[in-house]
């Protein structure tokens, strides 16, 4: 898919999800902990809300299934997503985004010198 064509918006679900990704495939349950690990309980996804996005973020090719399993014996029922290369652009493009986002209101001392 070219990146030019995606007509999904970068949600911080979209985001949060990408970013659990980052490095190693996981299934729902833990992309859903991770999330909410990362974000203080700031953001807690639903299994509703949680699958409807992963199906999205799969639909637009930024993610996809792995039919293999990390270990034997794991619970059949597990999906596990993993980014793709075009969700690895997605995400890193989304990240400068939003890297100068928050150095244009450092400048204009809406945050200050703070870093987090």
């Amino acid at each position: 898919m070219a990146q030019g064509k995606r007509s999904l918006r970068m949600t911080p679900t979209y985001f949060h999800i990408m970013l659990s990704l980052v490095g190693d495939e996981q299934h729902g349950y833990a992309i859903m902990q991770e999330v909410e690990r990362r974000t203080g309980g700031g953001l807690k996804l639903g299994p509703g809300s949680l699958y409807w996005a992963l199906n999205r973020l799969v639909d637009e090719g930024l993610i996809e299934e792995h039919a293999e399993r990390p270990a034997e014996g794991d619970d059949e029922r597990r999906r596990y997503y993993r980014l793709t290369v075009d969700g690895q652009h997605v995400l890193q493009r989304e990240t400068r985004i939003l890297a100068d986002i928050v150095e244009h209101a450092r400048e204009q001392e809406v945050l200050g010198g703070e870093t987090s």
